[in-house]
């Protein structure tokens, strides 16, 4: 394919605002074949759509560039040019980077062996839209208010313990979607915020792709938080906030395959986020959750009991908006609630005893790190895994009968003691506040 693709061209980007609110759509072309993505913000009050025309070119720009990525992929070509925008070789080195580490897990399942260097060959630049860097031309768009965060809602546990937390902290909340479904849209109205108060962004996928990987193209995974991460910062200075609160915590950081950099979360990891920021020059893009472990978040989301029935973190059953009760991310989320939640409970929560169904050992091994990968999941470590599990059994199976995959374990002993639940660790991009506010949640006791 990449003989026959040997290009890849960023031809064009647009916007215009209308009623419907600010929309945006991309040329992309490889060879014949072009797509033409598009996105839309929706037109909320709270939003400014009177913005400086070179700031909005800059950021509709870099939306671009990341979002050719998922058009990319479908054939690799070795040559990307970019024809209407310049970049800096900074700016240059950032993207070759974030397209290698993004795409590592792509490269892993579809079996492509390359290089770092050869991977992608030459990135050719001409000079259209100036690589000036948008929080140069943005600064008077944002509220000097800093506690004012815009808080991305996925309809998991972790960004309903960033918006409470944050919320009960006495900060200013706005929740963004992109692409509302079930649980994302009833998190936002158990947290009390009707849809008019909700920065929407609607994105599409351009269907000449769908029918290339039909065809036989190649498909895969591609840095889903990164693109977030660039219609943030265009989200950031439509609504004058000049905060973004991510959910992305510390596990995020581990490799999926075992003794590789291949991760399926590397653009929820520290290191994007770092160099994100350094890419945005001053934008407060950050995790808030970063200090925390997925035992912490899980522990701080049980306390939540009224999102209990209408979170949702499954891929395969985010359409229909259920727990599907068969994929590794079910049994991830069941495993690290589990120590906090009691048995019953969380049977119901997720429709069954996830730890008691034999057909997904394999998924269980998986996560226990007894297999060459973790599942390509956003799940936790594998010693947050061995500690909720150690938990679990201290707490609720001590000497009772206990569920059927629990029963090949040796003993106790092949997990990690459970660590101290109050201690953070000393990473991210925090204040001191918003780490006291996680310390002061942490700490806090519970019946």
């Amino acid at each position: 394919m990449r003989c026959q693709y040997p290009q890849f061209d960023y031809e064009a980007y647009h916007w215009e605002v209308s009623d419907e609110g600010l929309r945006l759509w991309f040329d992309f072309r490889i060879g014949d074949i072009e797509f033409h993505p598009t996105a839309l913000f929706e037109r909320r009050p709270f939003l400014d759509f009177d913005l400086d025309k070179k700031l909005v070119d800059r950021l509709v720009f870099d939306i671009g560039m990341i979002e050719l990525i998922s058009y990319w992929k479908c054939a690799c070509p070795p040559t990307v040019r970019v024809l209407c925008g310049s970049l800096s070789e900074e700016q240059i080195a950032f993207w070759r980077k974030l397209y290698w580490h993004g795409l590592g897990e792509f490269f892993y399942t579809n079996s492509i062996q390359e290089t770092q260097d050869a991977f992608l060959q030459v990135f050719g630049v001409q000079c259209s839209v100036s690589s000036e860097s948008a929080s140069q031309l943005n600064t008077k768009h944002l509220t000097p208010n800093t506690d004012n965060y815009l808080v991305p809602i996925g309809g998991g546990k972790d960004s309903v313990v960033t918006l409470e937390l944050l919320r009960r902290a006495g900060k200013e909340i706005r929740p963004l979607i992109m692409n509302p479904r079930g649980a994302t849209r009833e998190c936002a109205r158990v947290a009390g915020f009707p849809v008019d108060e909700v920065l929407v962004i609607r994105r599409t996928i351009n269907p000449m792709l769908l029918e290339l990987n039909s065809k036989g193209y190649l498909n895969g995974h591609t840095p889903f938080s990164a693109m977030l991460a660039f219609y943030t910062r265009l989200a950031s200075a439509l609504s004058g906030i000049p905060n973004v609160a991510l959910s992305n915590e510390s596990s995020a950081n581990e490799s999926t395959v075992i003794g590789s950099d291949v991760n399926h979360q590397y653009s929820k990891s520290l290191e994007f986020e770092d160099d994100f920021r350094s890419y945005c020059h001053g934008f407060n893009y950050f995790s808030f959750l970063r200090p925390l472990s997925e035992l912490q978040i899980a522990m701080l989301f049980s306390r939540f009991t009224q999102y209990h029935d209408v979170f949702r973190s499954c891929n395969v059953g985010s359409k229909q908006d259920i727990w599907c009760g068969h994929c590794a991310k079910c049994l991830f989320a069941y495993i690290i609630l589990s120590p906090f939640i009691e048995p019953a409970e969380i049977n119901r929560i997720f429709g069954k005893s996830m730890l008691d169904d034999l057909s997904l050992e394999h998924e269980f091994r998986q996560l226990l790190g007894e297999e060459e990968t973790k599942p390509f999941e956003c799940v936790g470590t594998v010693g947050e895994v061995r500690q909720a599990l150690a938990m679990t059994i201290d707490r609720w199976y001590p000497t009772e009968h206990k569920p059927a995959l629990l029963n090949g374990l040796n003993a106790l002993n092949a997990f990690n003691g459970p660590n101290a639940l109050d201690a953070l660790l000393p990473i991210g991009n925090l204040t001191p506040e918003e780490r006291k506010i996680l310390q002061d949640a942490c700490s806090a006791k519970t019946n």
